[in-house]
């Protein structure tokens, strides 16, 4: 079952989207289409397919994000109960060896960072 998009994840998907235009990384007519596609998308899935294709903006993170000149550590991926609004679904899935549960991988086009999310059970 798919995770619907709240009203919440269609501002931060847009906000991108803003960054992206006023940046000049997307032209006015594809920044309408992808706007448009966010928010008519019932799902969360289908919203962030808005984002898919951008590159990471440079020069710092998208809003939300980690601000210029400070840095995210990580080490190994994040796993988390559910995918945050911008994350794009990847086709990669893989059974958790602990908790047998499986688990869809996410991308955060923010920082390219990889997200673990439990699958919904049929």
């Amino acid at each position: 079952m798919a995770t619907p998009a709240s009203d919440a994840d269609r501002e931060r998907l847009v906000a991108l989207l803003r960054e992206y235009y006023a940046q000049g990384r997307l032209e006015l007519d594809e920044f309408d289409r992808r706007v448009g596609a966010v928010l008519s998308a019932q799902d969360l899935d289908a919203a962030a397919q808005a984002l898919a294709g951008l590159p990471q903006l440079p020069g710092g993170t998208s809003p939300g994000g980690t601000p210029p000149g400070r840095t995210k550590r990580r080490r190994g991926h994040a796993q988390a109960t559910e995918p945050a609004a911008g994350w794009l679904p990847t086709q990669e899935r893989f059974r958790d060896p602990t908790t047998r549960a499986v688990m869809r991988v996410w991308i955060d086009p923010a920082d390219q960072s990889r997200h673990y999310v439990p699958e919904p059970e049929a």
